[in-house]
């Protein structure tokens, strides 16, 4: 089968409420542009009959290509799979959820055909969000972008187009805690955005709570700055030139018969306030070598169930890469 020229990537986790409405809205877009194109569909360990779904839709059109996980393995491992049995010549990552409106693409098209290499989405309104979210993610983009290297735009999710030769290099980065955004940005190329409205869900609930929403604020942080283990080296100096200046008040005040520093309670306080300082320094350290061992352990990023029969030796193997 010839390679179509766009991949469209959509991650489901528990979207069989969306599906019926995910696939008519892309076909519609795409067979506006003329150009062959695929969706693939990547099953995250759905429980809600999503892979069933994800078949029939193969069975009724072969441009919708299933990759069926054996389990959970969470939003960032399933887009890499996505990247890694797509064959467009662009690749679009998009939610299954229809919070990034297909419509969109087009925007992206136009910007590729320009020689645009990387074109991602700016949110410049997210609808049916609370105000703790949209307050939290405001706060994460500019933090990451204040602390990295890497010049990471603001405001932009996974939602992007990218060029062929971007899609090789990420499938060439098989680190296991990733932050796909940050990663296509750190690859280089020319890079734009287009701006959109982000509607709310169209069906169901979010696939990132609380919890996930801080795993993912750690695995970016850790995987593009060391600003939490220089944090642990300001503190240990901190505590340090802290007890070099109390030295001398503590003498005269006991030279001066004051009772100020008399008993336990001084001491305890010290104390506590080293130990803290030094368990914050320990963890951040745990954090870094955590990732270490994950990485070293050569696990593969993810278990298929099944997946596209017809896509090339590399693809089918790189589930086994370290």
């Amino acid at each position: 089968m010839d390679a179509p020229t766009f991949s469209i990537i959509a991650p489901v986790y528990n979207e069989a409420e969306t599906l019926p409405a995910l696939y008519p809205r892309v076909k519609e877009v795409m067979d506006s542009t003329g150009e062959e194109w695929e969706l693939i569909l990547v099953d995250d360990g759905s429980t809600d009959g999503s892979a069933d779904m994800i078949r029939e839709l193969a069975r009724q059109d072969p441009r919708v290509r299933p990759v069926i996980f054996a389990r959970n393995f969470g939003h960032q491992i399933a887009v890499t799979a996505g990247l890694d049995y797509s064959r467009g010549q662009a690749v679009v990552i998009i939610d299954a959820d229809l919070q990034d409106p297909p419509e969109v693409i087009l925007e992206m098209i136009e910007k590729w055909r320009q020689g645009y290499e990387v074109v991602y989405g700016v949110r410049t309104d997210r609808e049916g969000e609370s105000w703790f979210k949209l307050w939290t993610a405001a706060l994460f983009y500019r933090l990451i972008y204040r602390i990295t290297d890497v010049d990471i735009p603001l405001d932009t999710g996974d939602f992007r187009l990218m060029d062929r030769k971007v899609v090789d290099v990420l499938n060439q980065m098989r680190e296991r805690h990733r932050f796909l955004r940050g990663m296509s940005a750190w690859v280089g190329f020319r890079q734009t955005g287009v701006h959109y409205r982000r509607a709310s869900r169209y069906a169901g609930e979010t696939k990132y709570p609380l919890r996930k929403m801080l795993k993912f604020a750690s695995d970016a942080i850790t995987g593009f700055s060391y600003l939490p283990l220089q944090l642990a080296t300001y503190l240990g100096f901190l505590s340090a030139g802290l007890s070099i200046l109390a030295i001398p008040v503590v003498v005269y005040l006991r030279a001066s018969g004051s009772q100020a520093f008399f008993g336990q309670a001084t001491t305890l306080i010290a104390v506590l306030f080293l130990g803290g300082v030094q368990l914050i320094s320990l963890g951040i350290l745990g954090e870094y070598i955590g990732r270490l061992y994950d990485q070293t352990k050569g696990r593969p990023l993810y278990i298929l169930r099944e997946a596209p029969q017809e896509a090339e030796s590399r693809r089918s193997q790189v589930g086994s890469d370290g």
